[in-house]
């Protein structure tokens, strides 16, 4: 029996063409990007395309959208072996992190792909990214069941769980990495999994979307010299329910009386602050120094080793549920679909 995949084109440059009047990239039809990659009919798998109107960058891209692919996903589940969405490479890691919260009790494959370079030019990438995306989406175990089971990233020659990964380049082919998870298969001559990596859900199961995202979310980059003048309306803005406050190394930040004041001002407000570091590799030990614990102690709650992606987009998922501010604190620290290692 043929593989059925429904791919979900949301724009981005693997399907973007150049406007010879500005020589920008502008988005162009799934049309356009199925006419030159005639190989994929060789694959002999039964296709089946939705297209997000208009296709757009993936600067544009928010909660909405993200509802949009999720929904899309959860009307079409029963009627297809797997997903590809075709997504910009600029918030694709964001995306994935959103889809793996917004899909729980997921047991098919969801894959994201894109490309550095639009399909159609001579040396491009998007060609190899989209067969690769496809081939995985219809992979099967031994036992007969997918092989992926989660929401992933296939770009280049990794294959990365989606709400671990983060784009690491604007200009290599190998643009995403995940530095505190390994890649769930490598893709040289043969696609290579590691099953042992893979996500597998619980047994009777079954996919509950859920939608609803709260964007009243922010997230803190911290610096040296940064003053309590600018760092205040941040914190105390009525906009925002959460932070994700990214700080130094193993989770530390300022000790100065006025930062713990305010830090502590802010989660007695009824906010929620996520502590994830600024490092690419490692994650938040609180109780390595005096500075990290000082944030422990103000009621600030550890991000362990999440991306700043995961955890933005675990926090508008929590709150999007409906659940109070300390509901939310609870959750955030457990993890909800592998995006962390507590």
């Amino acid at each position: 029996m043929q593989p059925r995949i429904l791919i979900v084109y949301t724009g981005g440059t693997i399907g973007m063409t150049e406007d010879l009047s500005t020589g920008a990239l502008v988005p162009f039809s799934f049309d356009h990007l199925m006419k030159n990659v005639p190989k994929i009919g060789r694959l002999g798998f039964n296709l089946d395309h939705v297209e997000m109107n208009p296709p757009i960058d993936s600067s544009n891209m928010n909660p909405a959208c993200w509802a949009r692919i999720a929904s899309v996903i959860a009307d079409r589940y029963e009627d297809f072996d797997g997903f590809v969405v075709l997504h910009g490479t600029d918030t694709m890691a964001y995306t994935a992190s959103a889809l793996s919260f917004m899909l729980p009790g997921l047991a098919k494959p969801v894959v994201l792909t894109g490309s550095q370079l639009p399909i159609g030019e001579i040396r491009e990438d998007g060609t190899e990214n989209l067969i690769t995306a496809l081939q995985i989406a219809a992979a099967r175990t031994e036992a007969g069941a997918p092989m992926v089971q989660e929401v992933a990233i296939s770009f280049g020659r990794h294959l990365w769980r989606g709400n671990r990964a983060t784009k690491v380049s604007s200009t290599n082919f190998g643009a995403f990495q995940s530095f505190n998870y390994p890649p769930l298969a490598d893709m040289d001559l043969h696609i290579v999994f590691r099953e042992r990596l893979l996500a597998r859900p619980a047994a009777g199961g079954t996919l509950a979307p859920a939608l609803s995202m709260d964007d009243a979310v922010s997230v803190v980059f911290l610096y040296p010299g940064i003053t309590e003048a600018v760092l205040r309306p941040q914190l105390e803005s009525k906009a925002v329910k959460a932070v994700v406050l990214r700080t130094f190394g193993a989770g530390n930040a300022p000790t100065e009386s006025w930062f713990t004041e305010l830090i502590t001002d802010t989660v007695r407000a009824g906010k929620v602050v996520v502590n994830v570091t600024q490092c690419p590799a490692g994650g938040v030990e609180e109780k390595r120094y005096a500075t990290g614990d000082a944030l422990a102690r103000s009621g600030v709650v550890s991000g362990y080793d999440m991306t700043c992606e995961a955890a933005l987009t675990k926090l508008m998922h929590l709150f999007g549920q409906g659940l109070t501010a300390a509901e939310v604190a609870a959750a955030v620290a457990r993890p909800l679909a592998g995006e962390m290692t507590v």
